[in-house]
């Protein structure tokens, strides 16, 4: 019921979020947000190299992820929130999740292969000037910039890299 009451409320805020979109160019860009969902170690460590890469580049980076049940939290180094964090009203309750989706990143990189309902919620929900992420069917009321043909997540984050550094 919860996922229900959920989805009615991420399609209200598709409607209502108001946030002006714009890619800003990357080497003007100050406040980078990352959002993903916990897989597995290899996808958490190049999710820590691609932090590491915006860092270099001088860019301000906070981090949100979701934690399914039944995975593990490895290192407990991000603000993450749960399936409990979702009312029975389909209210968010995290406030960390709250506040990452209130943020007006520069770019927001979302760094899922596939979207799920509540990472789809943090991305209508977004205030971000750009949000990033691969392509999927029905993506482009929740992202502003997609990217085509990956099959993994390293050449999912590779990708996003090269294409943002290229924006002027």
């Amino acid at each position: 019921m919860k996922l229900k009451l959920l989805r009615i409320k991420t399609n209200a805020l598709l409607r209502r979020n108001r946030t002006q979109r714009n890619s800003v160019p990357y080497e003007q860009a100050k406040t980078v947000g990352i959002f993903f969902t916990v897989e597995d170690k290899q996808k958490h460590h190049a999710v820590k190299e691609f932090i590491k890469r915006l860092e270099t580049d001088g860019k301000h980076v906070q981090i949100l992820e979701y934690l399914p049940e039944q995975r593990d939290n490895y290192e407990f180094k991000f603000d993450f929130f749960t399936q409990k964090d979702i009312s029975f009203w389909g209210t968010l309750s995290s406030h960390a999740a709250v506040q990452f989706a209130d943020a007006p990143f520069d770019y927001l990189f979302y760094l899922d292969l596939a979207p799920n309902l509540l990472s789809m919620h943090i991305l209508a929900r977004s205030k971000a000037k750009c949000r990033v992420g691969r392509f999927w069917d029905d993506g482009q009321k929740y992202l502003d910039f997609m990217i085509e043909a990956v099959s993994n997540n390293q050449a999912l984050l590779d990708n996003m890299y090269n294409y943002t550094t290229q924006l002027k």
